[in-house]
């Protein structure tokens, strides 16, 4: 890659996140740490402002723009097999708009890159998820953006049924099941349950508010010590659905 294309990436991978470290810039642009830290320096000389400084991370700061960029035509068919595949596995609402964001995609590329990307031979049939469990993970996913705290009438693997209120931190796909990530307010813990086995879900007019110590950050940091102090965790895609169905089995 040349430098000045290095450059010009580096700039777009900053300016899409919150808070890029070195170190995921030098897995990106394959390159050492020290040639980020080189190449930043440099782009600071040159007016860029980039905020931020080697060990804690970069942003860019406000009022910095570049011209809109157009999709080559691999990165076009990238996003249509990625369309493609998410319509199958998310709730009806998210397919629509996936649908709507990517003909807008499309309707804005040059008449070659829409052909190949519209010819890409990749299907994701529509057996994924059933109608009824489409629209229960709408009412988990819409519960976790809206802060809405559930109550949910659960079955677990062993059969045994309770009843949880707990806030929904963020749902997750492991390839053959989505499970919902919550803070079970009965437990006083963080508990994992699995979408299919869900009898029940009633959305409670009451709010949460993000607590420290009880957030997705939160549990998330959790698992990751837990896979440190070799705790169990997930070691295939098959075993991710158990070990995430954490909800009467763990108490």
């Amino acid at each position: 890659m040349r430098r000045a294309d290095r450059l010009f990436q580096l700039v777009q991978l900053i300016r899409g996140r919150r808070l890029t470290t070195a170190a995921f810039l030098a897995q990106r642009l394959e390159v050492s740490e020290r040639t980020v830290y080189r190449d930043v320096a440099d782009l600071q000389h040159q007016g860029v402002p980039i905020e931020g400084e080697a060990g804690v991370g970069y942003r860019l700061g406000a009022g910095f723009e570049l011209p809109p960029l157009m999709f080559t035509q691999d990165e076009a068919s990238a996003l249509v097999a990625a369309a493609r595949m998410a319509q199958s596995w998310v709730d009806p609402a998210l397919a629509r708009d996936i649908e709507s964001s990517l003909g807008k995609i499309l309707s804005v590329l040059p008449p070659a890159a829409r052909v190949s990307a519209e010819a890409l031979a990749l299907y994701a049939p529509a057996m994924g998820l059933d109608d009824a469990l489409r629209r229960r993970l709408q009412t988990l996913r819409e519960s976790v953006q809206s802060h809405h705290k559930l109550l949910l009438s659960y079955r677990d693997v062993s059969g045994d049924a309770s009843e949880r209120t707990v806030r929904p931190l963020g749902c997750f796909y492991w390839g053959k099941v989505w499970t919902l990530s919550t803070w079970c307010e009965l437990r006083n813990d963080f508990r994992g349950f699995r979408v299919d086995r869900m009898e029940a879900i009633e959305v409670l007019p009451a709010l949460f508010r993000d607590e420290p110590g009880k957030t997705l950050a939160d549990m998330l940091r959790q698992l990751k010590a837990e896979k440190v102090q070799g705790k169990i965790v997930p070691r295939t895609p098959q075993e991710a659905p158990a070990w995430a169905d954490r909800g009467s089995t763990t108490g």
